[in-house]
Protein backbone atom coordinates (compact mmCIF):
# COMPACT_ATOMS: atom_id res chain seq x y z
CA UNK A 1 0.00 0.00 0.00
CA UNK A 2 1.40 3.40 -0.88
CA UNK A 3 0.76 6.50 1.17
CA UNK A 4 -1.46 7.90 -1.57
CA UNK A 5 -4.81 6.27 -1.12
CA UNK A 6 -3.49 2.87 -2.17
CA UNK A 7 -2.49 4.03 -5.66
CA UNK A 8 0.92 2.98 -6.92
CA UNK A 9 3.19 5.88 -7.67
CA UNK A 10 5.06 5.48 -10.93
CA UNK A 11 7.42 7.98 -12.55
CA UNK A 12 5.91 11.38 -13.16
CA UNK A 13 5.07 12.01 -16.82
CA UNK A 14 6.77 14.70 -18.84
CA UNK A 15 10.33 15.97 -18.92
CA UNK A 16 12.56 18.60 -17.36
CA UNK A 17 13.55 21.58 -19.53
CA UNK A 18 15.79 24.48 -18.63
CA UNK A 19 13.93 27.68 -19.48
CA UNK A 20 15.66 31.00 -18.76
CA UNK A 21 17.95 29.32 -16.28
CA UNK A 22 15.20 27.53 -14.31
CA UNK A 23 14.52 23.82 -14.72
CA UNK A 24 10.79 23.35 -15.36
CA UNK A 25 8.65 20.23 -15.43
CA UNK A 26 6.88 20.22 -18.82
CA UNK A 27 4.36 17.89 -20.48
CA UNK A 28 3.46 17.96 -24.17
CA UNK A 29 0.79 15.54 -25.39
CA UNK A 30 -1.52 14.96 -28.33
CA UNK A 31 -1.44 16.61 -31.72
CA UNK A 32 -2.99 19.47 -33.64
CA UNK A 33 -3.32 23.17 -32.76
CA UNK A 34 -1.44 24.10 -29.60
CA UNK A 35 -3.21 24.66 -26.29
CA UNK A 36 -1.48 25.66 -23.03
CA UNK A 37 -3.11 24.78 -19.70
CA UNK A 38 -2.04 26.94 -16.76
CA UNK A 39 -3.40 26.39 -13.26
CA UNK A 40 -4.15 28.77 -10.43
CA UNK A 41 -2.15 29.63 -7.34
CA UNK A 42 -0.07 26.71 -6.14
CA UNK A 43 -1.45 24.18 -8.61
CA UNK A 44 0.42 21.35 -10.33
CA UNK A 45 0.42 19.59 -13.69
CA UNK A 46 -1.82 16.75 -12.53
CA UNK A 47 -4.69 19.10 -11.73
CA UNK A 48 -5.30 19.27 -15.48
CA UNK A 49 -5.25 15.51 -16.12
CA UNK A 50 -9.01 15.17 -16.82
CA UNK A 51 -8.98 18.13 -19.24
CA UNK A 52 -5.77 17.08 -20.98
CA UNK A 53 -7.20 13.62 -21.62
CA UNK A 54 -10.19 15.17 -23.38
CA UNK A 55 -8.15 17.64 -25.44
CA UNK A 56 -5.19 15.49 -26.49
CA UNK A 57 -7.07 13.73 -29.35
CA UNK A 58 -7.66 17.16 -30.91
CA UNK A 59 -4.90 19.48 -29.62
CA UNK A 60 -1.23 19.57 -28.78
CA UNK A 61 -1.65 20.07 -25.04
CA UNK A 62 1.16 21.77 -23.13
CA UNK A 63 1.33 21.86 -19.34
CA UNK A 64 4.16 23.02 -17.11
CA UNK A 65 4.74 23.64 -13.43
CA UNK A 66 5.64 27.23 -12.67
CA UNK A 67 8.91 27.67 -10.73
CA UNK A 68 8.74 26.07 -7.30
CA UNK A 69 5.49 24.21 -8.01
CA UNK A 70 4.96 20.57 -8.90
CA UNK A 71 8.36 19.23 -9.90
CA UNK A 72 9.90 22.49 -11.13
CA UNK A 73 12.98 24.05 -9.57
CA UNK A 74 12.59 27.09 -7.28
CA UNK A 75 12.01 30.54 -8.71
CA UNK A 76 14.85 33.02 -8.98
CA UNK A 77 12.57 35.87 -7.88
CA UNK A 78 8.95 36.83 -7.16
CA UNK A 79 6.52 36.28 -10.05
CA UNK A 80 5.06 39.01 -12.26
CA UNK A 81 2.27 38.80 -14.82
CA UNK A 82 4.59 39.90 -17.63
CA UNK A 83 7.22 37.43 -16.49
CA UNK A 84 4.76 34.55 -16.49
CA UNK A 85 3.49 35.56 -19.93
CA UNK A 86 7.08 35.48 -21.19
CA UNK A 87 7.58 32.10 -19.51
CA UNK A 88 4.67 30.64 -21.48
CA UNK A 89 6.27 31.88 -24.71
CA UNK A 90 9.69 30.48 -23.77
CA UNK A 91 8.32 27.09 -22.77
CA UNK A 92 6.69 26.90 -26.20
CA UNK A 93 9.98 27.94 -27.81
CA UNK A 94 11.80 25.20 -25.89
CA UNK A 95 9.31 22.69 -27.31
CA UNK A 96 9.74 24.02 -30.85
CA UNK A 97 6.16 25.33 -30.93
CA UNK A 98 6.45 28.80 -32.44
CA UNK A 99 2.99 29.40 -33.87
CA UNK A 100 -0.18 30.78 -32.30
CA UNK A 101 -1.73 28.90 -29.40
CA UNK A 102 -4.79 28.96 -27.20
CA UNK A 103 -3.95 29.69 -23.56
CA UNK A 104 -6.24 28.40 -20.82
CA UNK A 105 -5.70 30.25 -17.55
CA UNK A 106 -7.36 29.20 -14.30
CA UNK A 107 -7.80 31.57 -11.35
CA UNK A 108 -4.53 33.53 -10.86
CA UNK A 109 -3.22 32.21 -14.19
CA UNK A 110 -5.99 34.13 -15.96
CA UNK A 111 -3.76 37.17 -15.38
CA UNK A 112 -0.87 35.33 -17.06
CA UNK A 113 -3.01 34.21 -19.98
CA UNK A 114 -4.38 37.69 -20.60
CA UNK A 115 -0.91 39.23 -20.29
CA UNK A 116 0.38 36.69 -22.82
CA UNK A 117 -2.30 37.65 -25.34
CA UNK A 118 -1.66 41.36 -24.85
CA UNK A 119 2.15 41.24 -24.86
CA UNK A 120 2.56 38.47 -27.46
CA UNK A 121 -0.42 39.03 -29.78
CA UNK A 122 1.21 37.26 -32.73
CA UNK A 123 1.26 34.05 -30.68
CA UNK A 124 -2.26 34.20 -29.24
CA UNK A 125 -4.93 32.20 -31.07
CA UNK A 126 -7.41 32.41 -28.21
CA UNK A 127 -8.01 32.70 -24.48
CA UNK A 128 -10.12 30.62 -22.13
CA UNK A 129 -10.28 32.04 -18.61
CA UNK A 130 -11.44 29.33 -16.22
CA UNK A 131 -13.04 30.91 -13.14
CA UNK A 132 -10.34 33.51 -13.58
CA UNK A 133 -9.33 35.98 -10.91
CA UNK A 134 -11.12 39.31 -11.19
CA UNK A 135 -10.01 42.60 -9.64
CA UNK A 136 -11.97 45.60 -10.84
CA UNK A 137 -9.70 48.23 -9.23
CA UNK A 138 -6.47 46.63 -8.00
CA UNK A 139 -4.48 48.89 -5.70
CA UNK A 140 -1.68 47.21 -3.78
CA UNK A 141 -1.35 48.82 -0.36
CA UNK A 142 2.30 48.10 0.37
CA UNK A 143 5.45 48.23 -1.74
CA UNK A 144 5.96 44.98 -3.58
CA UNK A 145 9.36 44.42 -1.95
CA UNK A 146 7.81 44.63 1.52
CA UNK A 147 5.13 42.05 0.74
CA UNK A 148 7.53 39.62 -0.91
CA UNK A 149 10.12 39.95 1.86
CA UNK A 150 7.47 39.25 4.49
CA UNK A 151 6.12 36.27 2.54
CA UNK A 152 9.58 34.84 1.98
CA UNK A 153 10.45 35.22 5.65
CA UNK A 154 7.25 33.52 6.76
CA UNK A 155 7.81 30.64 4.34
CA UNK A 156 11.33 30.17 5.72
CA UNK A 157 10.08 30.09 9.32
CA UNK A 158 7.32 27.59 8.53
CA UNK A 159 9.72 25.42 6.54
CA UNK A 160 12.27 25.40 9.37
CA UNK A 161 9.49 24.23 11.70
CA UNK A 162 8.76 21.29 9.39
CA UNK A 163 5.22 22.37 8.51
CA UNK A 164 5.33 21.56 4.77
CA UNK A 165 6.15 17.90 5.40
CA UNK A 166 3.77 17.61 8.34
CA UNK A 167 0.77 19.55 7.04
CA UNK A 168 1.31 20.32 3.35
CA UNK A 169 -0.58 17.33 1.89
CA UNK A 170 -3.44 17.83 4.37
CA UNK A 171 -3.71 21.52 3.51
CA UNK A 172 -3.84 20.60 -0.16
CA UNK A 173 -6.63 18.05 0.47
CA UNK A 174 -8.66 20.59 2.43
CA UNK A 175 -8.24 23.14 -0.37
CA UNK A 176 -9.46 20.66 -2.98
CA UNK A 177 -12.49 19.72 -0.90
CA UNK A 178 -13.39 23.37 -0.33
CA UNK A 179 -13.04 24.17 -4.04
CA UNK A 180 -15.04 21.30 -5.57
CA UNK A 181 -18.59 19.97 -5.41
CA UNK A 182 -17.62 16.34 -6.03
CA UNK A 183 -15.29 13.91 -4.32
CA UNK A 184 -11.89 13.67 -6.00
CA UNK A 185 -9.49 11.06 -4.58
CA UNK A 186 -5.90 12.06 -4.07
CA UNK A 187 -3.66 11.24 -7.01
CA UNK A 188 -0.39 9.33 -6.76
CA UNK A 189 1.85 12.41 -7.04
CA UNK A 190 -0.16 14.85 -4.92
CA UNK A 191 1.27 14.20 -1.46
CA UNK A 192 4.85 14.35 -2.68
CA UNK A 193 4.26 17.61 -4.52
CA UNK A 194 2.86 19.42 -1.50
CA UNK A 195 5.17 18.37 1.31
CA UNK A 196 8.20 20.45 0.28
CA UNK A 197 9.40 23.86 1.43
CA UNK A 198 9.97 24.69 -2.25
CA UNK A 199 6.24 24.50 -2.99
CA UNK A 200 5.32 26.37 0.20
CA UNK A 201 7.60 29.24 -0.77
CA UNK A 202 6.22 29.35 -4.32
CA UNK A 203 2.65 29.48 -2.99
CA UNK A 204 3.57 32.23 -0.55
CA UNK A 205 5.14 34.31 -3.31
CA UNK A 206 2.21 33.85 -5.69
CA UNK A 207 -0.16 34.92 -2.93
CA UNK A 208 2.00 37.90 -1.93
CA UNK A 209 2.20 39.20 -5.51
CA UNK A 210 -1.46 38.62 -6.41
CA UNK A 211 -2.54 42.27 -6.17
CA UNK A 212 0.54 43.45 -8.06
CA UNK A 213 -0.11 41.00 -10.89
CA UNK A 214 -3.72 42.17 -11.05
CA UNK A 215 -2.52 45.78 -11.26
CA UNK A 216 -0.05 44.85 -14.01
CA UNK A 217 -2.79 43.38 -16.18
CA UNK A 218 -5.08 46.36 -15.58
CA UNK A 219 -2.26 48.68 -16.67
CA UNK A 220 -1.72 46.67 -19.87
CA UNK A 221 -5.32 46.91 -21.06
CA UNK A 222 -5.40 50.50 -22.40
CA UNK A 223 -2.25 50.23 -24.55
CA UNK A 224 -2.13 46.54 -25.45
CA UNK A 225 -5.43 45.55 -27.07
CA UNK A 226 -6.34 41.92 -27.62
CA UNK A 227 -6.52 42.54 -31.41
CA UNK A 228 -9.42 40.26 -32.11
CA UNK A 229 -8.18 37.31 -30.05
CA UNK A 230 -11.29 35.25 -29.23
CA UNK A 231 -12.00 34.96 -25.51
CA UNK A 232 -14.27 32.74 -23.46
CA UNK A 233 -14.80 33.34 -19.76
CA UNK A 234 -15.94 30.11 -18.09
CA UNK A 235 -17.35 30.67 -14.60
CA UNK A 236 -17.97 28.09 -11.89
CA UNK A 237 -21.42 27.88 -10.30
CA UNK A 238 -22.09 25.45 -7.48
CA UNK A 239 -25.87 25.69 -7.81
CA UNK A 240 -26.48 27.77 -4.71
CA UNK A 241 -28.16 31.17 -4.86
CA UNK A 242 -26.16 32.89 -2.16
CA UNK A 243 -25.39 36.57 -2.73
CA UNK A 244 -21.68 35.77 -2.85
CA UNK A 245 -22.12 33.12 -5.55
CA UNK A 246 -24.45 35.26 -7.67
CA UNK A 247 -22.16 38.26 -7.33
CA UNK A 248 -19.25 36.13 -8.55
CA UNK A 249 -21.20 35.19 -11.68
CA UNK A 250 -21.93 38.88 -12.29
CA UNK A 251 -18.25 39.73 -12.00
CA UNK A 252 -17.27 36.94 -14.38
CA UNK A 253 -19.87 38.09 -16.89
CA UNK A 254 -18.56 41.65 -16.59
CA UNK A 255 -15.03 40.40 -17.28
CA UNK A 256 -16.24 38.68 -20.44
CA UNK A 257 -17.91 41.90 -21.56
CA UNK A 258 -14.79 43.94 -20.79
CA UNK A 259 -12.65 41.59 -22.87
CA UNK A 260 -15.19 41.37 -25.70
CA UNK A 261 -15.54 37.65 -25.12
CA UNK A 262 -18.17 34.97 -24.66
CA UNK A 263 -19.49 34.00 -21.25
CA UNK A 264 -20.28 30.44 -20.16
CA UNK A 265 -21.11 28.74 -16.87
CA UNK A 266 -19.97 25.33 -15.65
CA UNK A 267 -22.52 23.91 -13.20
CA UNK A 268 -22.49 22.34 -10.80
CA UNK A 269 -18.83 23.08 -10.24
CA UNK A 270 -16.57 24.59 -7.66
CA UNK A 271 -13.59 26.84 -8.29
CA UNK A 272 -11.55 23.85 -9.51
CA UNK A 273 -13.63 23.51 -12.66
CA UNK A 274 -11.01 21.30 -14.27
CA UNK A 275 -11.80 18.65 -11.64
CA UNK A 276 -15.57 19.06 -11.36
CA UNK A 277 -16.41 19.81 -15.00
CA UNK A 278 -13.53 18.89 -17.33
CA UNK A 279 -15.95 18.47 -20.24
CA UNK A 280 -16.97 22.12 -19.91
CA UNK A 281 -13.35 23.26 -20.10
CA UNK A 282 -12.60 21.04 -23.09
CA UNK A 283 -15.74 22.22 -24.87
CA UNK A 284 -14.79 25.86 -24.29
CA UNK A 285 -11.37 25.25 -25.84
CA UNK A 286 -12.58 23.24 -28.81
CA UNK A 287 -15.43 25.65 -29.55
CA UNK A 288 -13.15 28.67 -29.31
CA UNK A 289 -10.71 27.37 -31.92
CA UNK A 290 -13.21 25.64 -34.20
CA UNK A 291 -12.50 28.14 -36.99
CA UNK A 292 -9.17 27.10 -38.61
CA UNK A 293 -8.49 30.72 -39.53
CA UNK A 294 -7.92 31.41 -35.85
CA UNK A 295 -4.86 29.15 -35.93
CA UNK A 296 -3.18 31.06 -38.73
CA UNK A 297 -0.69 33.94 -38.47
CA UNK A 298 -1.92 37.04 -36.70
CA UNK A 299 -1.05 40.69 -36.85
CA UNK A 300 -2.20 41.33 -40.41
Amino acid sequence: MSGDGGKRKGPAPGRMLRVDGTVLHVLCEGGGPVCVLSGGLGMSWFDWDPVAARLAPHRTVVRFDRPGLGLSAPATGPPTAAGEAARIARVLDALGLYGPCTVVGHSLAAFHAEAFARLHPERAAGLVLVDGSVEEDPRPRLPRTVRTAWAGGLASVLSAAGLPRALGPTARRLTVRASTVRNHPRGPHEAGAYRTSRVLRACAMENATYAYQAAEVAALRPDHPLRGVPVTVLAAYDGSETPRELRWLERQRALATQLGGAFAVAAPAGHLIMADAPDAVATAVLSLTADPDLEGPRGR
